[in-house]
C-alpha cells in the first residue's frame, strides 16, 4: 500500500520540475506592451477582424496564436497571488491598453470592410458564453501557468492555450458590435471576453498559491479583501454562464427530440410530413411541420400529439401545416383524374419545350463549328512543319451589300517558320475553303 501511495505522489508530484522564481521573471517580462508587442497586437488584430469577416477558421486561429493579450493577464494573476500591488497595477495598465487598442482597430475595421456575409456564424458563436466557456478558460489558464512554470517547456501547450481560450476573437466581435451598433454583439462578445480574463487570471491565482511562487507581502487583511472581490466577481459572472449553459442545453434536446418526431412519423396515412422547422428564439419553442398529400387524418394527429408529449413536446409547441395537403373533399373521382391528367400534360408540354430549345441549340452550335482538325491535315500537306491549326470565330465583317459575314482566325503553329508569301496565300485558300470574306493568319511556334 505504501507503495502505491508514494507511487501516486510522485506522479503527481510538481516541485521537482517546476522553477517559480524563473517563471516569475518570465510572466512579468511579458505584461509590457511597447515596440514589437505593438505591432504584433495590430497584426493579430486585423487577422483576426478579416478571419471573423470571412468565417475563415483557419485565419482566426492565426490571430490567436499570436496575439500578446495573454501575458498582462499572467501577469495580473501571479501579482494577486504574490500580493505584488505594483505588478497587478502594471498588468492591468497594459492589458487595459490592449483592450482599447484592440477594440478601436477591429471597429475601424468593420466600418471601412465591404464584405458583409449572410450567415456570420464565427461572429455569432461569439456572443452567447456558456459555463463550458468557464470551463474552456479555467482549464486553459491552468495549462498555461504550469507551462511557463516547468524546467523543460513543450512546444504546443502555450499555442493550445491560445487557442483553447480565444481572447483575440471576442474583441474583435465587439468592434463588430459598435460599428454597426447591435448590442447584442457587443455584450455577448465582451462578456465573454471577460469570462476568458477572469477564469484564466483565477487559474493562475490558484496556481501561484499551490506551487508556493515567492510573495511580496503578507498583508493579510489584504489578502482576505482580495479573496472576497474574487469571489463576488467568479458568482456574478457564474450565474448568467450558468442559465446559458442550462438554455443552450434546452435547446439541443428540443432540437433533437423534433427530429426524432418527425422521423418516426414521416408517413401519415395519405399524408406525409415533407419538410419541418425548428425555432429556438419563441418561448416556448416551437415546432412546425409542413404536410403533403391528403389532409390528415384525426387519429394520425392524435398519434403526433401523443409521440410528441412522450418526448418531451407540448401540443401547443406543434404548428401543423396542411397548405401544401391536397383538398379532394368536395371533389368528385372524375374531377380527381381530370386533374391529375391536365397535369400530366402541361408537364410534358413544358419538357417537350425544353426539348425543342435545346435541339435548337445543338444545331446552332454544329453550325458554327470550324473544321480546325481536317485544316490542319490539309495544309500541313502542304507546307512541311505545319503542326496544328486552330480556327476560332471573330468579330463579323460587313460586306459591299449590307450583309455581315463572320471573320475567321486562324492560329498557325509550325515547326518551320513560314514566309509571309506562304502565309498570304494560306489566307487566300482559307477564304475559299472556308467561303468566308475576311480570314486573319497568326503564326505561332
Amino acid at each position: 500500500m505504501n507503495k502505491v501511495s508514494y507511487f501516486f505522489k510522485a506522479l503527481v508530484n510538481m516541485r521537482d520540475h517546476v522553477d517559480v522564481t524563473a517563471a516569475a521573471v518570465s510572466i512579468r517580462n511579458g505584461i509590457a506592451f511597447r515596440g514589437p508587442n505593438v505591432f504584433i497586437l495590430a497584426c493579430a488584430i486585423v487577422i483576426a477582424s478579416v478571419g471573423l469577416n470571412l468565417n475563415s477558421i483557419p485565419v482566426i486561429i492565426g490571430a490567436m496564436l499570436i496575439s500578446p493579450l495573454m501575458g498582462p493577464i499572467l501577469g495580473f494573476g501571479l501579482g494577486l497571488g504574490t500580493n505584488d500591488t505594483t505588478l497587478v497595477k502594471d498588468a492591468l495598465k497594459n492589458f487595459a491598453v490592449m483592450v482599447v487598442i484592440s477594440i478601436l482597430a477591429s471597429t475601424l475595421f468593420y466600418l471601412i470592410s465591404p464584405l458583409e456575409l449572410e450567415q456570420q456564424t464565427e461572429l455569432l458563436a461569439r456572443t452567447n458564453p456558456t459555463l463550458y466557456d468557464v470551463f474552456i478558460a479555467l482549464f486553459g489558464g491552468f495549462a498555461g501557468i504550469l507551462e511557463n512554470s516547468r524546467k523543460e517547456k513543450g512546444g504546443t501547450v502555450i499555442p493550445g492555450v491560445a487557442i483553447a481560450t480565444a481572447l483575440m476573437p471576442p474583441l474583435c466581435t465587439v468592434g463588430y458590435g459598435i460599428s454597426h451598433l447591435d448590442p447584442h454583439f457587443i455584450v455577448g462578445a465582451f462578456y465573454l471576453f471577460i469570462i476568458n480574463t477572469v477564469f484564466i487570471t483565477l487559474a493562475t491565482f490558484v496556481t501561484v498559491k499551490y506551487l508556493h511562487f515567492p510573495v511580496a507581502g503578507t498583508d493579510d487583511a489584504r489578502r482576505r479583501r482580495s479573496a472576497r472581490w474574487i469571489t463576488l466577481i467568479l458568482v456574478i459572472l457564474l450565474v448568467p454562464s450558468v442559465f446559458s449553459a442550462v438554455r443552450m442545453i434546452q435547446d439541443n434536446n428540443f432540437a433533437r427530440s423534433a427530429q426524432k418526431l418527425v422521423m418516426q412519423n414521416k408517413n401519415l396515412g395519405k399524408s406525409y410530413i415533407y419538410d419541418y422547422k425548428v425555432d429556438l428564439e419563441e418561448r416556448p419553442h416551437k415546432l412546425d411541420l409542413y404536410l403533403a398529400g391528403e389532409r390528415m387524418e384525426s387519429s394520425a394527429r392524435e398519434r403526433i400529439y401523443l409521440d410528441a408529449e412522450e418526448a418531451g413536446i407540448t401540443r401547443s409547441q406543434i404548428v401543423i401545416h396542411e397548405d401544401a395537403a391536397f383538398q379532394n373533399e368536395m371533389m368528385s373521382e372524375s374531377e380527381i383524374v381530370r386533374g391529375i391528367l391536365d397535369g400530366h400534360n402541361r408537364q410534358v408540354d413544358a419538357l417537350q419545350g425544353q426539348v425543342d430549345s435545346l435541339s435548337a441549340a445543338l444545331d446552332f452550335l454544329r453550325a458554327g463549328q470550324l473544321p480546325s482538325a481536317l485544316i490542319t491535315r490539309e495544309i500541313a500537306a502542304q507546307y512541311a512543319g505545319v503542326q496544328e491549326v486552330t480556327l476560332t470565330r471573330g468579330d463579323s465583317v460587313l460586306a459591299e451589300d449590307g450583309s455581315t459575314t463572320p471573320a475567321v482566325v486562324a492560329i498557325i503553329r509550325s515547326a518551320i517558320p513560314l514566309k509571309a508569301a506562304e502565309l498570304d496565300r494560306i489566307e487566300q485558300w482559307l477564304r475559299v475553303r472556308l467561303a468566308v470574306d475576311d480570314v486573319t493568319v497568326i503564326q505561332t511556334k
